[in-house]
């Protein structure tokens, strides 16, 4: 490769968490050339999995087996094109939002509230205050864990709500969004809005993971967390936020066993409160580390079901 690989490559440096073991390899490419080389030459039994800024990702602590591709700088170009914004995977989405209100692009405001990379918000349809990705792609560059670049129009994706059909291993390089034309300083007062709205209801400046939960039909996650009284809930150093009790925090040492743990047992109170059972949005990648599985209480619920390989599934992504 011409980019850098790292034995054994620390995830918990950048992971909003703060937690979590190392990855086998983290490979960052020099270019989409170079990604599609190495995933060309991997055995094909070995599990790739893509990362961005990790917020809204909690990384096991036995650390994730296989390949974890963090795309460089260099991939997170933001450029407007005919009246539609062009982005590197890499690009975090208030980069891409500020790029449409400069150029009078209506309609991507909402991505001034997604914490995460274009890459992530392709992969698994990322979306707040009423819109998803889905309403605003045309089409996004995918490197297939087989080492092929293909352009995917939008429809290809089969968006659902936080969810797409992205296999696992692919990597969501670039992609490109449309809007509808508008006023630059209309398109800007809604985005410091959403930028006001989020500081007011939302532990940003902590370590957390985002949304823990999807928005089961006809509810929302944080009332139903609310209504089971677990508001402020800790374990260890994992505490459900009193100020958004969607939001999971590590208070300074929690492990990411206590992390998941103290979501689990969210689930199960929600489930005797309401009869609902919260899905997670976080996605949860990598391997159990046996003592913090019992720091961590997860030999109660969903324990002794160390997975082998993670689950690339989305989050935040990439």
């Amino acid at each position: 490769m011409r980019g850098k690989v790292e034995a054994g490559g620390s995830l918990a440096d950048f992971i909003w968490f703060r937690t979590g073991g190392p990855a086998e390899l983290l490979v960052r490419p020099a270019d989409v050339d170079d990604l599609a080389d190495l995933l060309k030459t991997l055995d094909p039994a070995t599990p790739v999995l893509p990362v961005g800024v990790g917020s809204n990702l909690i990384v096991r602590d036995g650390g994730v087996p296989g390949v974890v591709v963090r795309l460089p700088k260099a991939m997170a170009k933001v450029s407007v094109e005919d009246g539609r914004v062009r982005a590197g995977a890499g690009a975090m989405g208030i980069t891409v939002a500020s790029a449409a209100r400069d150029a009078g692009i209506a309609g991507l405001e909402f991505l001034r509230g997604i914490p995460g990379t274009v890459g992530g918000a392709v992969r698994m349809n990322a979306g707040a205050y009423g819109r998803d990705v889905g309403d605003i792609l045309v089409e996004a560059t995918v490197v297939t864990r087989e080492g092929a670049v293909e352009v995917w129009p939008a429809e290809r994706f089969g968006y659902v709500y936080r969810h797409s059909d992205l296999p696992a291993g692919a990597v969501v390089v670039e992609a490109v969004f449309s809007g509808t034309p508008g006023e630059p300083a209309v398109i800007g007062a809604e985005m410091d809005r959403i930028a006001a709205e989020r500081e007011a209801s939302q532990p940003l400046r902590s370590r957390t993971g985002g949304s823990t939960f999807k928005n089961p039909e006809g509810h929302k996650a944080w009332a139903l967390i609310d209504a089971a009284g677990c508001r402020g809930l800790t374990r260890g150093d994992a505490q459900v936020s009193e100020k958004h009790c969607n939001f999971l925090l590590n208070l300074g040492s929690a492990s990411s066993a206590e992390i998941e743990a103290l979501g689990e047992e969210v689930r199960t109170k929600v489930k005797a409160h309401s009869g609902v059972t919260l899905e997670w949005e976080i996605q949860r990648v990598g391997e159990y580390l046996p003592s913090r599985l019992r720091e961590g209480g997860l030999d109660t619920g969903i324990s002794h079901q160390p997975l082998p390989r993670p689950i690339p599934q989305a989050g935040g992504e990439q």
